[in-house]
């Protein structure tokens, strides 16, 4: 498997259109806001918990500076126009040696086309390979979209700290 750093694979949208799942660079920081500013109020507030239209300068550069140890994130890139465009991004961020959280947004437009599928198989991929044990990822109840790829994927139900979000967890054997 590919150094996550370097990550890089075509896939398949469910229509059979071709894109990229690889690693996010750091000249990608333009084209994730971009992506963000195509994605919903609604979407945006799924993965963030709160209601959201922009970010610090310390969130961005959180979501941006990516070490893949400790933080890996892989985005969807397709093409539109002509012109490479990002869809989507995933990532897990480690919370100890051998457990991580993971999150996922897709723009409104590409949802529901296999990308976000797509990004979660690359990513317990690097998982497995960077010999994590779990991940864990918390999502809003009216996330069901989400809660049902996660589940799909064998992410089970978890207690949660917080009665507003679900917990769902994968142990790798």
């Amino acid at each position: 498997m590919a150094k996550a750093d370097r990550y890089s694979i075509v896939e398949r949208l469910r229509d059979g259109s071709a894109f990229e799942i690889r690693a996010l660079r750091p000249g990608d920081r333009d084209d994730m806001l971009a992506a963000i500013g195509r994605t919903s109020a609604q979407s945006l507030q799924r993965r963030f918990f709160v209601p959201k239209r922009g970010f610090s300068e310390n969130e961005v550069s959180f979501f941006m500076n990516i070490d893949f140890e400790n933080h890996v994130a892989l985005v969807a890139q397709l093409e539109e126009d002509g012109r490479p465009v990002i869809v989507g991004g995933g990532r897990y961020v480690l919370v100890q040696p051998t457990k991580a959280e993971l999150a996922f947004m897709v723009i409104d437009a590409y949802q529901g086309k296999g990308v976000g599928s797509a990004l979660l198989r690359h990513l317990l991929a690097l998982a497995r390979a960077a010999g994590l044990e779990e991940l864990k990822a918390e999502v809003l109840p009216e996330n069901t979209a989400m809660l049902g790829m996660l589940s799909a994927f064998g992410f089970h139900a978890a207690p949660a700290q917080d009665a507003r979000v679900r917990n769902l967890i994968m142990r790798f054997s």
